[in-house]
């Protein structure tokens, strides 16, 4: 028993000493969490101060993917609306403002149509209403910067449309192109939405920034035609071209809305921007079936049905390339012009083009059947008719002389293509000047066109590809028609310069001129590759000498001068329509033949840029060099110690280029180190020294 009393107090003695150990150990542990908690915050506070902003951006993204996914019949799930409802309210309403590309949690919502999810997020995270997004109208591919209700119309939710306005959002918020939300709707032909917004006190008269009307967005359907006008609607509105309702009708070919129109009063004989009325539109649109409505319907002279049908042929063969039904509608229009006595004679007469390789238009039968069976006749007569019943400046008139001449290209007639862009480039400068985008458009095709002609032909290479181009009776381009084009573009140029010194200065406007520039650069070039005679050579120089040295043309955001662009290898036009890749690869600048003429001209070598920079200064640049044209700007007279703006001198440029061979002691001056020296130590010599030295001193100045 003993023995058994004492081995049970031995292990109690042991159970408290493990005890004792235990209490140490912790008491240990407690001190030194004390002192670590001194020291610094403990890495659970780390987290407890980091994980809001986290959960926060958790938070949003999660509420934004099921926005995204939602249906018109969904609920946001209840953990995101536990997590939500947990949050402080400014929380909140700030977590439902995020966007996440360009659009917040309502906005998402409500292009989806999800009325409940919407509610939740106005009534209980406090969304804005009226807080815009970015939408993507699948039908068009265009984007819109819009309210909530817009984007909930345009994708045809009509009972979140009916939510939101019940909720006060403003019924006639505009998009970012001005387009109130019923008149989008009735560009989506959603007639119940049209309805419900119009009963709602949706404003039907309110264009947006282009003047189109809720009925011009509505020709697509008769009876939402039918319900605007009833509702008040202006059945004449115009937009910015002039044009009503009744004209994009018959754009789209809808004859039902144009028979409607016409019955609630609609004008037929009003005119669009280019003169075009119901009639004249429906030629021009090869609508054929309202042009048999309006002759039926409406009263026109004799000599309009004539200049109608003429137009609706050339429509036929040009659009659709029917030249039956072409024939047809002139054959038709002859007998309408031979019905009466006198023959009504076709009004104005077209003068004699090269152009059109002076034809004229057919006034018998005889000469129509004549042409019937030659279709490059026909097209010139097409030519001819548009010309007189639409006038040389009508869109129409110019998209078709454009894409006749590209279909001479693409036929090899090449010769015939030039001649008619040339004419077209001619218009477009004469009524619209080389700023307009159309003008600089023309010019840089005809250019790339005569250019990619000469690469062709000077090629050493004769592949079976290329000697179509080169064995012809003359090597295009012609001298007479690059100095044509060259007289054109440089006379506009020397015209509306001054304008591009008003300030503000558009952009565009500067960018269209500085092409133009190039242009002219690349038509020297081919003047000098064309020329065959001495008395060529003088008409080049004449007319060089006129452009640029008295026109003294400039480009307009650097200002560049025609010996500046010359010797850059920046100055191109890119590939036009017959040159290959490898051709396209070719620049033609930096080039010594252009550079010398120019100076043989009269063109200042030294003359400087926007950047201070001389001709010399751009050849110089490590991209641009090449020896045989510094070397020739320097024998020429071009200054090697000018600096420019940025203080960099040619010498400087030309010293540090491996490749140079240019003897550089032999064009340094003790003028230029003089002037230079003066310069560097700021020595005052104004009214010091004359007025030459003086501008010489002044040159070397960065």
């Amino acid at each position: 028993m003993r023995s058994l009393e004492g081995s049970r107090r031995r292990q109690v003695e042991q159970l408290q000493l493990v005890l004792e150990a235990k209490d140490q150990d912790q008491e240990l542990n407690t001190r030194q969490e004390q002192e670590q908690s001194v020291a610094r915050p403990s890495m659970a506070n780390e987290r407890k101060q980091s994980s809001p902003k986290v959960e926060l951006t958790k938070l949003s993204h999660d509420l934004i993917e099921e926005c995204k996914r939602s249906q018109e019949d969904s609920l946001l799930s209840r953990h995101l609306r536990h997590e939500l409802e947990k949050l402080p309210r400014d929380s909140r309403r700030e977590l439902v403002r995020k966007q996440r590309n360009g659009c917040a949690p309502l906005f998402i919502a409500c292009k989806r149509g999800a009325v409940d999810i919407a509610e939740y997020l106005i009534t209980i995270c406090e969304a804005n209403i009226e807080q815009r997004g970015h939408f993507e109208v699948p039908e068009d591919n265009s984007f819109h910067y819009v309210s909530p209700l817009w984007a909930a119309v345009v994708s045809g939710k009509l009972s979140m449309v009916k939510y939101l306005v019940r909720i006060g959002c403003d019924i006639n918020a505009t998009s970012d192109s001005g387009s109130t939300p019923v008149r989008s709707a009735c560009y989506m032909t959603h007639v119940d939405i049209v309805k419900f917004l119009v009963e709602n006190g949706a404003d039907i008269k309110r264009p947006n920034i282009n003047g189109g009307t809720c009925l011009i967005n509505s020709v697509q359907s008769v009876q939402l035609c039918l319900y605007l006008v009833r509702k008040g609607a202006d059945i004449n509105a115009r937009d910015i071209q002039d044009k009503t309702a009744l004209h994009y009708a018959i754009q789209e070919h809808r004859l039902d809305t144009t028979k409607l129109l016409i019955e609630q009063g609609a004008d037929p004989y009003a005119r669009s921007r280019y003169g075009d009325d119901a009639l004249r539109t429906a030629c021009l649109k090869g609508a054929h079936h309202i042009f048999d409505f309006l002759k039926k319907q409406l009263h026109y002279t004799p000599a309009r049905l004539a200049e109608a049908h003429e137009l609706m042929g050339s429509t036929f063969l040009d659009e659709h390339n029917e030249s039956r039904v072409c024939i047809l509608h002139w054959r038709m229009a002859h007998h309408i012009r031979a019905a009466y006595s006198p023959y009504i004679e076709k009004k104005p007469q077209v003068p004699l083009r090269t152009a059109y390789e002076n034809a004229v238009e057919f006034s018998t039968l005889e000469e129509l059947d004549n042409i019937a069976t030659d279709m490059d006749a026909m097209r010139t007569q097409s030519l001819l008719i548009c010309e007189r019943v639409l006038g040389l400046t009508h869109k129409d008139m110019l998209f078709r002389l454009t894409f006749r001449g590209a279909s001479y290209a693409d036929s090899l007639q090449l010769q015939r293509c030039i001649d008619l862009w040339r004419f077209l480039l001619e218009v477009r400068v004469s009524n619209w000047s080389i700023l307009h985008f159309e003008t600089c458009f023309a010019a840089q095709a005809l250019v790339r066109l005569m250019l990619d002609l000469h690469v062709q032909n000077s090629s050493h290479i004769r592949s079976d590809a290329r000697a179509r181009f080169v064995h012809q009776d003359k090597v295009l381009p012609r001298f007479e028609d690059v100095l044509g084009v060259f007289r054109t573009l440089s006379e506009s140029a020397i015209v509306v310069k001054h304008l591009l010194l008003l300030r503000p200065v558009f952009r565009r406007q500067q960018e269209n001129y500085d092409r133009v520039m190039r242009c002219l650069a690349h038509l020297i070039y081919l003047l000098i590759n064309t020329v065959h005679t001495e008395a060529q050579n003088k008409l080049i120089c004449q007319a060089v000498h006129e452009a640029v040295v008295v026109g003294n043309l400039r480009s307009a955001s650097t200002a560049d001068t025609m010996l500046h662009l010359c010797a850059s290898r920046l100055n191109v036009i890119k590939s036009g329509y017959i040159t290959d890749d490898n051709f396209a690869d070719k620049t033609v600048f930096p080039n010594a033949d252009v550079i010398k003429l120019l100076i043989q001209c009269g063109v200042d070598v030294n003359t400087k840029n926007e950047a201070k920079s001389t001709p010399l200064h751009v050849a110089c640049q490590p991209y641009n060099y090449d020896n045989e044209i510094v070397h020739l700007l320097l024998k020429c007279g071009g200054d090697i110690d000018q600096p420019n703006r940025a203080d960099k001198r040619p010498y400087d440029l030309i010293a540090s280029n491996p490749t140079s061979t240019i003897p550089l002691l032999n064009f340094v001056t003790l003028q230029c180190l003089a002037a230079t020296a003066i310069s560097k130590h700021r020595i005052p010599y104004h009214n010091q020294l004359h007025r030459q030295l003086e501008k010489f001193v002044r040159n070397h100045e960065p």
